[in-house]
């Protein structure tokens, strides 16, 4: 499988805002996509649930 990248909308909790950012998309035990990036701004980590995958 290719590593597969996500860029987009992330929200960031210690912001409190939406931030634009790109990051690799994983695929956790239950099988579920998620994207995982750091915020361009404060460096804390991004998590955007994709769906199954």
């Amino acid at each position: 499988m290719a590593d597969e990248t996500y860029s987009g909308e992330f929200y960031c909790v210690k912001c409190k805002e939406k931030r634009e950012a790109e990051g690799n998309v994983v695929v956790n035990d239950k099988g579920t996509r998620m994207a995982k990036a750091k915020c361009p701004v404060c460096g804390t980590n991004l998590n955007r649930i994709l769906g199954k995958a």
